[in-house]
């Protein structure tokens, strides 16, 4: 999108009296029988409103930075602006897209490891100033092509390498060097950021060596007359309340510790799954059917149905809005559509796979199903950390909704159609 559009590119359907988001998806799945079938997303902005009252209630201390390549959707991050999110950008298009969305250029920062030449000077032209540095090289590059950059030293963490097998970022015994290196450089260093994974199972030492580390830099660089002012302390947001209060039961003391309110610092963060992986759903159809032999061992006896397995293929698979399942990520199998599964119902050994017959194309490699047809609908909850606007072959087509109550928090919050969102349009549901 280039631009403020004249007319709006989002059409909004409110759901009025009781409709619900499941009359919203049977809606486009009776349209979409009538047609070619297609997979088709629905967004609930409300949820993504949800998600950001949760993170205002549990972690007020924490400034919220939307990573973009978490979903680059135009109208996520046209919403996450007009609640005065920052954001990350890990590339030149990104940076772009978030500059068109009226974003000040201080309210974004370029990160990503070995950043591109174009991309640097990208953000030197548009006045994009705080930038990520991961190590001397990228300090050297930085340094000739935007001299003026505000640097946040990129910080390596045990969980993010345990979970990674790769050191990523400088070590705490690295730093002094790196500082040093920067101040001969003429290039300021503001801060510091790091990552502890979602997947870290003791939060609490994670965080502990992180902010005891990130506290050490800090040192160091006001020893080198650096004004040390920003500490961005990553993403590892599952989605979860629950999870949320973990990290912010982790995080407070050490903050109050290392960096209290006094001290001036500025303490970040990037949920990017949290905010956006709840409010979109994912409608497949299902393109074939086929039987196997059962290469299961574990089943308990009374789910073995007579060793039947079926492989059930979709029409979208790894090579679109599954895409993270290349990198190892779980996909969380579907419910389907118009079932709710009783006791007395047989379910069977299933596999979900692509259309594309690939042997990497397989999306759920097990789970328990009742038997499908052909033309049956599946529904994949939490996908809106997939950028599903980018990743399938064609396209696929979002319908965004919003409840009247979410409509309402969501002006309280100062979203405004005719203001803020002027890429928005609301139409009442069925209209």
């Amino acid at each position: 999108m280039k631009g403020i559009a004249d007319k709006p590119s989002f059409i909004i359907e409110l759901l009025e009296g009781g409709v619900t988001l499941e009359d919203v998806i049977d809606g486009h799945i009776c349209q979409q029988t009538l047609v070619e079938k297609s997979a088709f997303v629905v967004g609930d902005l409300g949820a993504l409103m949800q998600q950001h009252v949760c993170w205002q209630s549990v972690v007020p201390q924490l400034q919220p930075y939307y990573p973009v390549k978490c979903n680059s959707s135009p109208a996520i991050v046209e919403v996450l602006a007009s609640l005065g999110l920052g954001f990350v950008c890990t590339n030149k298009a990104e940076v772009s897209l978030v500059l068109e969305h009226g974003v000040s250029p201080d309210n974004i920062i370029l990160s990503g490891v070995c950043k591109q030449v174009a991309h640097i000077k990208h953000a030197a032209k548009n006045n994009i100033q705080h930038l990520v540095c991961e190590n001397e090289a990228e300090l050297s590059k930085i340094s000739r092509l935007h001299p003026n950059a505000k640097l946040l030293l990129q910080l390596s963490t045990k969980a993010h390498a345990a979970e990674t097998s790769m050191t990523f970022g400088f070590s705490l015994k690295s730093c002094r060097h790196l500082l040093e290196a920067a101040k001969e450089m003429g290039v300021q260093v503001v801060g510091v950021t790091f990552n502890i994974p979602s997947s870290c199972q003791d939060l609490q030492e994670a965080y502990t060596h992180a902010l005891s580390d990130a506290r050490c830099v800090f040192d160091m660089g006001a020893d080198l007359g650096f004004n040390m002012n920003i500490l961005d302390i990553g993403g590892g947001f599952t989605g979860s309340e629950f999870q949320l209060k973990q990290v912010e039961s982790a995080v407070r003391p050490l903050l109050d510790a290392y960096f209290s309110p006094l001290s001036g610092v500025h303490v970040l963060a990037q949920p990017g799954t949290f905010y956006v992986a709840s409010a979109f759903n994912l409608a497949v159809n299902v393109i074939g059917k086929k039987v196997v032999t059962p290469q299961w061992d574990n089943l308990p006896q009374n789910e073995n149905n007579e060793d039947t397995e079926f492989l059930y293929y979709m029409n979208e698979g790894v090579y679109g809005p599954f895409s993270r399942k290349l990198l190892g990520n779980t996909i969380t199998a579907p419910s389907v559509h118009k079932r709710v599964l009783c006791a007395e119902e047989a379910v069977f050994p299933s596999s979900l796979w692509g259309p594309s017959l690939d042997q990497l194309d397989c999306v759920v490699e097990h789970c328990l199903l009742p038997e499908l047809s052909v033309g049956d609908w599946l529904l994949f909850s939490n996908m809106g950390a997939c950028s599903l606007e980018e990743l399938s072959s064609t396209q696929l087509p979002i319908y965004y909704t919003v409840s009247t109550c979410d409509w309402y928090v969501m002006q309280e919050a100062g979203v405004a159609l005719d203001s803020v969102m002027k890429n928005f349009s609301m139409v009442q549901f069925g209209a």
